[in-house]
């Protein structure tokens, strides 16, 4: 619940879905706050308002690959690292589309972010409020189970 709350905080105070996820678990890795939400910024609203994978599910990739990633290479691309990598987060991903219908922020927000008039919509609906905001916590409670 600690890492759900501390998600939730970030987005509230105006970060985007993968910022908020990544910086909730950023100490736990030592990265710092500052360099979590840089890193985690490019991919908010499926990445770049492409209405992409959802920022928060992106986020929590970045997680995965904190805990998991491969950081030694023995000349291949794969390894035992690289399988557990990817093992979890398509396990992840998974989970998130069984409770959310997708994995795309085109689809679980319904417009087209890059679109500025479709982005008012979604403003003024509140959507980044309830939505973004039910994915972060599903992101985050099915990260806290793979973890």
């Amino acid at each position: 619940m600690e890492k759900i709350a501390l998600a939730a905080q970030y987005h509230e105070q105006g970060f985007g879905c993968a910022q908020s996820v990544l910086a909730a678990y950023a100490a736990d890795f030592r990265l710092s706050e500052e360099h979590a939400l840089r890193l985690g910024t490019g991919f908010g609203s499926g990445m770049g308002r492409m209405c992409e994978v959802c920022g928060a599910l992106t986020g929590a990739f970045m997680v995965i690959g904190l805990k998991h990633g491969k950081t030694v290479s023995n000349g291949t691309r794969y390894g035992n690292e690289t399988e557990t990598t990817y093992r979890l987060v398509k396990d992840l991903a998974d989970q998130f589309k069984l409770r959310n219908g997708s994995i795309y922020c085109r689809e679980l927000i319904g417009h087209d972010l890059s679109d500025p008039l479709e982005r008012a919509k979604v403003v003024e609906a509140g959507l980044f409020k309830t939505i973004c905001s039910k994915c972060i916590r599903d992101a985050v409670e099915l990260l806290e189970g793979i973890l």
